[in-house]
């Protein structure tokens, strides 16, 4: 399966004039089309270069790109102000909203030995593959799946068969896939780009959508370095990469892990994580903050969140619900749960979050929300400081990513490591990387 466009390093800095020159160059190659379907991600991939990207294809096709599906994954729908914002010069009629409990096809099933044998003996049951109705059945004679790709919890690198398995999934694959890779182990995946889930949705990519015409834009983005010049949130495109089969992405995920993988010389004893509240309105996203985290903070560390946008749990409101119910808790008691009670036997991706989002009792995390209450923090399991108080401590407008020194508490120089997006990095511990 060809590659178009394989693009990026380190040190690349992309415009957007040369992003448009790329995706229209690898356009041409494809002929024309009269009907194509775009799946950009929603506003929680704000900053994917896929806003900008989609209103390429738009200029190019025009008439043509008759549909765009934001794959939101268990996500709420976007508001018109989002996609005004993410996807300016993109007709708002052409957006549709994707629902993971009913608008979806189960478009094959892989057999219970192939995913033992890709999860290791994890996870033994047939487990099936869904998509969205309208990437199955709308006639598109083009898809474009396009986003960006980053560590990620559960697939080990985002993007590629994701965006439309998981992104654009239905609830059965959703907590299946979440659920395999927590029971897994986070660690063992974040960073990688060949885990047992990856081998999942690639499988199902190959076995069962041959007859769609896939083709995947990928982008890399890193922060600016000193000197370069960036977007209002000083960053920079690092690497584009365009094709139809795996190796676009076993390409951008190698660049991805050299730029937004930071692997530390020291264990970090305090970090302070900043959650855009544009972006982060509830623990589902802003837990982001937890697992990107987790493998660089010391036994007895503290993670200190600071969330003006928190406003709830989960994206959905029955996941809310769970989320409340059972909290952030260790793994075992987790497990013990989902034994133990039907609800969330019956909600694996739920499940999964819980794990995602603890520290495994070896570090704190303090939640300074903007919208929630002390007894609702601590109901979940985290602790609950205030949101003013955390911020004139720690003061955003002032950190710098990396390492800070503040004043402490009493008034003694604190050294801190401050992070001001957590969705755009991995952060680890050199010791407590795998090998």
């Amino acid at each position: 399966m060809p590659t178009y466009v394989a693009i990026g390093s380190p040190t690349t800095a992309l415009s957007d004039e040369q992003l448009r020159a790329e995706l229209t160059g690898a356009f041409a190659k494809l002929g024309t089309k009269r009907k194509v379907l775009a799946v950009p991600p929603d506003f929680t991939r704000f900053n994917s270069r896929a806003g900008v990207l989609t209103r390429f294809t738009y200029d190019h096709y025009g008439q043509a790109l008759t549909d765009v599906l934001p794959a939101l994954g268990t996500h709420v729908p976007m508001p018109d102000w989002q996609i005004a914002k993410m996807y300016a010069g993109v007709p708002r009629a052409l957006f549709r909203d994707h629902d993971w409990r009913n608008d979806v096809a189960t478009v094959g099933e892989l057999p219970a030995e192939f995913v033992s044998d890709a999860t290791g003996g994890i996870y033994a049951k047939p487990w099936p593959a869904q998509l969205n109705k309208l990437i199955w059945q709308g006639g598109h004679d083009l898809i474009l799946s396009i986003g960006q790709v980053v560590p990620h919890e559960v697939t080990g690198m985002a993007n590629h068969a994701k965006n439309l398995f998981v992104g654009c999934g239905g609830k059965a694959g959703i907590d299946e896939s979440h659920f395999i890779g927590a029971a897994y182990g986070m660690e063992r995946m974040m960073g990688r780009a060949e885990t047992p889930v990856r081998r999942l949705l690639d499988e199902a990519l190959a076995r069962f959508c041959g007859h769609l015409h896939i083709v995947f834009v990928l982008t890399v983005v890193g922060a600016a370095r000193p000197g370069e010049a960036a977007d209002a949130n000083g960053l920079v495109t690092r690497g584009l990469f365009i094709g139809e089969g795996p190796e676009c992405f076993r390409l951008a995920a190698k660049l991805s892990v050299e730029v937004n993988f930071r692997i530390l010389d020291e264990e970090l004893h305090k970090v302070v994580v900043y959650l855009d509240p544009e972006e982060f309105h509830t623990t589902w996203l802003g837990n982001k903050s937890v697992y990107r985290t987790r493998m660089a903070i010391a036994d007895g560390g503290e993670l200190i969140v600071l969330a003006p946008g928190l406003k709830g749990f989960g994206e959905d409101p029955g996941i809310d619900a769970l989320i409340r119910k059972y909290g952030y808790r260790t793994t075992p008691e987790v497990m013990a749960a989902v034994r133990g009670n039907a609800d969330l036997a019956n909600n694996l991706s739920a499940a999964a979050h819980l794990i995602h989002g603890s520290s495994e009792g070896r570090f704190s995390v303090t939640y300074c929300p903007g919208h929630l209450t002390r007894a609702e923090i601590e109901g979940v399991g985290y602790r609950y400081a205030d949101l003013a108080a955390m911020t004139s401590r720690y003061d955003p407008s002032t950190l710098v990513d990396g390492w800070n020194q503040v004043p402490g508490p009493d008034g003694r120089p604190e050294r801190i490591y401050y992070i001001s997006n957590p969705a755009l990095g991995l952060w680890a511990w050199r010791g407590r990387v795998p090998v």
